[in-house]
C-alpha cells in the first residue's frame, strides 16, 4: 500500500461507479453511476431486490472485482488504480468477508478454521478471542458437522474478524438461516461494529434489518435510489421479520 491512510476522510467514496457485464444484446448494467460516502465505523445495510447491484458494489469495495468506469476511494487510496497484487494486499490487511454459505474446512475444528486466517494476518487476534467475541468459547474444538448453521456462521464471522480488519463485508449472511438464528448472527455483527469499531456493510433482502443500521442504502436497477440515516438504532436481536 502507498500513502498512510488519512482517517479524516470517509472510509469509502465512489464517483460515478459503473459495472457492465457482457456485450451487445446480453449486456448487463450491474451498476449505473453509483455515488456514495460511508463514514468509518458505521454499520450500513444495503437493501434491494436481486440484481439491483448490491453484491456487485460490495465486491468492488472489497477489492474482489474491478469497475468498468468511475472511481473508488478507501480513505485517501484509490482502489481503482491498484493492480491485482495491490488489491490482494488491501484485502489481506483491511477486509474481512462473510458470505451466505460458511465455507468452513470440514476436517478442521472451529479454532483451526479461525487459525487459518490468523497465520497470514499482520496483526491478528487470538483465535480463542475471536470465537469468544461471537459467543463460541465453549465450542472451540468442535468440527463444523457438530455445529448448527448459526454456529457455523458465527465461526465464519470469527474467522473474518480475527485478522482485525477495518472493514467487514457481509453478503446475505442470514440467507441460509431461520429468523431466530438470523437475528443472533446479526447481533454478533452489530457487536463487532460496536466493540471493535469495524466498518460493517451487510447485503440483505430482509427489509427489517434496516432498523439495526446507522445507514441504509436502498438499491434499484443498479443504483442507490434512497439513503436513510437512522437516528435511533435498534438492537439486532429485537428485530422482527
Amino acid at each position: 500500500m502507498s500513502a498512510p491512510l488519512d482517517k479524516n476522510l470517509p472510509a469509502f467514496r465512489t464517483d460515478s461507479l459503473s459495472k457492465v457485464y457482457g456485450e451487445g444484446p446480453s449486456t448487463v448494467h450491474a451498476l449505473r453511476g453509483v455515488n456514495l460516502e460511508i463514514t468509518a465505523g458505521k454499520l450500513a445495510v444495503l437493501l434491494g431486490p436481486s440484481g439491483s447491484g448490491k453484491s456487485t458494489l460490495l465486491n468492488i469495495l472489497g477489492g474482489l472485482d474491478h469497475p468498468s468506469s468511475g472511481e473508488v476511494w478507501f480513505f485517501n487510496q484509490n482502489l481503482t488504480q491498484m493492480d491485482d497484487s495491490e488489491l490482494t494486499q488491501y484485502r489481506r490487511q483491511h477486509v474481512g468477508f462473510v458470505f451466505q454459505f460458511y465455507n468452513l474446512m470440514p476436517n478442521l475444528t472451529a479454532r483451526e478454521n479461525v487459525e487459518l486466517v490468523t497465520e497470514i494476518a499482520d496483526n491478528p487476534m487470538e483465535a480463542e478471542e475471536a470465537l469468544a467475541l461471537v459467543g463460541l468459547n465453549q465450542r472451540l474444538d468442535h468440527f463444523p458437522a457438530q455445529l448448527s448453521g448459526g454456529e457455523q456462521q458465527r465461526v465464519a464471522i470469527a474467522r473474518a474478524v480475527a485478522k482485525n480488519p477495518m472493514l467487514l463485508f457481509c453478503d446475505e449472511p442470514t440467507g441460509a438461516l431461520d429468523s431466530v438464528t438470523g437475528r443472533a448472527v446479526l447481533r454478533v455483527l452489530q457487536d463487532v461494529n460496536r466493540q471493535l469499531g469495524t466498518t460493517v456493510m451487510i447485503v440483505t433482502h430482509a427489509a427489517a434489518t434496516a432498523a439495526m443500521a446507522d445507514l441504509v442504502l436502498h438499491f434499484a436497477d443498479g443504483n442507490i435510489h434512497k439513503v436513510a440515516h437512522n437516528k435511533e438504532v435498534q438492537d439486532a436481536d429485537t428485530i422482527e421479520w
